[in-house]
């Protein structure tokens, strides 16, 4: 499938008879996403788009995928997406009337951010499989919404000790003086493609890494970074429920984003193959 010329400003895509079909987005029957990924396209260019496809399709049973062409479904999408503007994509293997579908969405991304404010989950964890993308994201999304309406932007998830786990729709990491730190990741949660890049990064150049599990008021005046595919690296400036008060050190913050962006790669040309990103 080659890209068009011009794309409206969000469709949606199902895969059949080895073709993206473009339908509307409006369910007559419910369905049930299993896997789901998603990352920012600017101009043509995206980071570390061979490790999106790498958790999507390892996301998706070996049963399941047998039946399915996964691999010319994603070629096809990234095929679909314009080299001009600010994209946030998204392919999803759902159920639907007991039969799966494959779905691409093409969606315009959202102003990005710098900085975010926090606010801590203070009810039970409505994930269902923490570690795979997708059949909880509906939850996710309520859930950062609810902190939005308390005047936050994400929701922090925290496991019953009270430890940090992730957020609704990011991870989190920190830095005690010049060490990275991460959650513990023998906690349940989705393997970040972002702070698996940022923890690449900060082993290059020899900073010391550290899993942690700490409480949100523990983290008091320590830097507070939020990741994901969309924003990068935002940096939190206040926490409803956490520390009283975070830090930022001077030029921190932007020598990281830079380093970032400077791992945008071209997408793959329509007949670059799969790997070609």
């Amino acid at each position: 499938m080659s890209a068009p010329a011009s794309a409206p400003a969000a469709t949606t895509s199902l895969w059949q008879g080895g073709e993206l079909v473009p339908r509307d987005d409006c369910d007559l029957a419910p369905a049930i996403v299993e896997v789901a990924d998603s990352w920012l396209v600017e101009e043509g260019t995206v980071r570390g788009l061979e490790l999106h496809r790498e958790r999507f399709l390892t996301s998706i049973p070996r049963s399941r995928a047998r039946d399915l062409d996964l691999e010319s479904f994603w070629s096809a999408s990234i095929a679909g997406i314009p080299r001009h503007g600010a994209w946030f994509p998204r392919v999803e293997l759902r159920e639907q009337l007991g039969m799966p579908q494959l779905l691409f969405r093409l969606r315009e991304a959202p102003a990005l951010q710098r900085s975010l404010i926090l606010t801590t989950h203070t009810g039970r964890d409505p994930r269902t499989q923490p570690t795979v993308k997708g059949p909880d994201l509906g939850a996710m999304v309520r859930l950062r919404t609810e902190a939005q309406r308390r005047g936050a932007d994400e929701a922090v998830i925290v496991d019953d000790d009270g430890h940090i786990v992730e957020g609704s729709t990011t991870c989190l990491v920190w830095w005690d003086g010049g060490t990275l730190c991460v959650p513990d990741r023998t906690m349940p949660r989705i393997p970040s493609i972002t702070e698996r890049t940022v923890v690449a990064l900060a082993t290059a150049l020899s900073i010391p890494i550290d899993e942690q599990r700490v409480r949100p008021e523990e983290l008091d005046g320590r830097e507070v970074w939020a990741l994901n595919a969309l924003h990068g690296i935002r940096i939190v400036t206040a926490w409803q429920g956490g520390p009283a008060s975070t830090a930022e050190e001077p030029g921190r913050l932007s020598r990281w984003r830079l380093r970032l962006d400077a791992l945008r790669r071209p997408l793959p040309e329509p007949d670059g193959g799969i790997g070609a990103a």
